[in-house]
């Protein structure tokens, strides 16, 4: 099927997670095709549980809600939203004044709240995570640690096979059993066994779909691994989502803060405020789901309910401004999105990753790159003109700003500071020690990126008029030289001479001289 990229989007919504612990909003543009793109977002910590999960909403808490619903509809009107979607789960489903509050919201905000049943809560995390992580072919585990409740899901990157909701959220469960600081023996043990007891269901099923991987969203995951990245050292400078840990390296961390008190706790870098009191709990449940599953690796997923929200509106209510299928890969469908957003030059962009691809297959071994290599040289291709979208002066450096300001999804942190790096070094320098983005990768990665860039660059000059004149390409490597071949529906001289400007990096990462030729007959070029 032929994909079409609409440069204006049809819709902006905004979604809008009313959490027991935090409001989060979420403004996307929704575009003909299906896809979204973030323009804003606002997080507002509530704490409707903050005396204990009972039957009421205090009038505290309400006031809370209503002042962060205030700032989100504020930031709604100012950014043109064309409709606000608000979904309730634990904490205001489950008061009963909840359809109190409701209407409050309604009269003085404006604003009108669907409490969804939990169920519904753990579908719509389910779609955001497939959404928004690189999932395995086999069932992975998804956790969403809330304050109010945990939703439970056993999925695979196509479908679901459990789906469930459980009253045992970090607030509830703070204020039902943890009178103790730091928390005692017998607390912990009262916690392990509630959770034994309430997620046999989860276990079944779990038996029966077994998974490697525990995927973890929302507040209380992203900081449990932001504290492991810290104390490894390798705090992430952009994204929590695909941040991976080990069973062993949580579990040498639970051991190192399970006894902590209070104070020792906010102490601890990457962990909120708001959640030094609630770390406990959430620490025993993942600690137990860890051993009890035989559960290995651990990773985090930044999208959670409000995207799930914005893709359920998408599927339900949306269906006739889709014009083709959703991309199967969180990793292609976020650079679609990107650039999308960037008014690419779409027919550019494409051409300069057909030539670059073509270009590394030739390459690939003798310059040991692998086929992750091959896909972040391609999307690094489609995204490299996208700093026009600022201005066209220094260009490639905008470049490397939007990408790693993106949020992509699917991609580990250094991954997308790979292809930030290669699109910034398709024109003018190549990379230098005093360049600081260049300059903090790991070695390894300064490789590749020096090795795509330099496959980039040639890729780029063989496009230089921008109108796709080279038509088919050769490529024959000698001792000490390399000469590429092209066939070109016209004059070739801006097409060579746009390569050979930027042949140095190629010559250094290839160790051979460089030699470009136009040829006019196809045949000779595809021999």
């Amino acid at each position: 099927m032929t994909e079409i990229y609409f440069k204006k989007p049809v819709k902006r919504v905004a979604a809008v997670d009313l959490g027991t612990n935090s409001f989060h909003a979420v403004i996307v543009d929704i575009y003909p095709d299906g896809s979204f793109y973030t323009i804003d977002k606002l997080k507002e910590m509530v704490l409707l549980a903050e005396k204990g999960m009972e039957n009421r909403l205090s009038d505290e808490a309400m006031d809370r809600a209503l002042n962060a619903l205030y700032k989100i509809k504020t930031l709604c009107d100012h950014q043109g939203v064309d409709r606000i979607l608000a979904y309730a789960t634990s904490a205001i489903r489950e008061a009963e004044n909840g359809g109190e509050f409701i209407q409050r919201v309604i009269d003085e905000v404006g604003i009108k709240i669907v409490a969804i049943p939990g169920r519904v809560e753990a579908e719509l995390i389910g779609l955001a995570v497939q959404h928004g992580v690189e999932m395995p072919d086999h069932p992975s585990l998804i956790m969403d640690i809330g304050g109010g409740s945990v939703e439970y899901i056993l999925a695979d990157k196509e479908k679901f096979y459990h789906l469930s909701s459980k009253k045992m959220g970090v607030g509830r469960m703070t204020a039902k059993f943890v009178d103790h600081d730091p928390i005692s023996k017998d607390e912990i043990q009262t916690l392990t066994d509630y959770y034994r007891d309430n997620l046999s269901d989860v276990a079944q099923s779990f038996a029966s779909n077994r998974a490697a991987l525990l995927i973890g969203s929302s507040g209380t995951m992203e900081n449990i691994a932001l504290m492991i990245a810290y104390r490894k050292k390798q705090s992430p400078n952009m994204t929590v989502n695909e941040i991976e840990f080990s069973s062993e390296e949580f579990f040498e961390f639970y051991d190192e803060v399970i006894s902590m008190n209070y104070d020792e706790r906010s102490k601890l870098k990457g962990l909120d405020e708001k959640r030094i009191a609630l770390l406990p709990a959430g620490l025993v449940l993942v600690h137990y789901v860890l051993k009890n599953f035989g559960i290995k690796r651990v990773k985090i997923s930044s999208q959670a309910l409000r995207e799930g929200i914005i893709l359920r509106y998408i599927n339900q209510e949306m269906s006739h401004i889709k014009e083709r299928e959703f991309i199967e890969s969180p990793r292609r469908r976020s650079v679609m999105e990107l650039v999308h957003k960037c008014d690419w030059h779409e027919q550019h962009s494409k051409h300069v990753a057909k030539l670059a691809v073509q270009l590394f297959d030739n390459f690939q071994e003798e310059l040991e790159l692998n086929d992750v290599d091959r896909e972040l040289l391609e999307y690094a291709c489609f995204m490299h003109d996208i700093g026009y979208h600022i201005s066209h002066r220094k260009h490639h450096k905008h470049a490397l700003y939007i990408i790693r300001n993106a949020d992509l999804k699917g991609f580990k942190e250094n991954e997308i500071e790979i292809m930030a790096n290669v699109a910034r070094y398709h024109r003018r320098s190549t990379p230098k020690k005093r360049h600081t983005h260049y300059h903090k990768l790991r070695e390894n990665d300064k490789k590749r990126v020096r090795k795509l860039s330099a496959i980039m660059r040639i890729a780029d000059g063989l496009d230089r008029s921008h109108y796709q004149n080279v038509l088919a390409m050769a490529v024959e490597k000698g001792s000490d030289e390399i000469i590429i071949r092209i066939k070109t529906e016209s004059d070739a001289q801006l097409e060579i001479w746009g390569a050979m400007r930027k042949n140095a990096l190629f010559e250094e990462v290839t160790g051979k001289t460089l030699k470009i030729q136009e040829v006019e007959s196809l045949t000779a070029v595809m021999a």
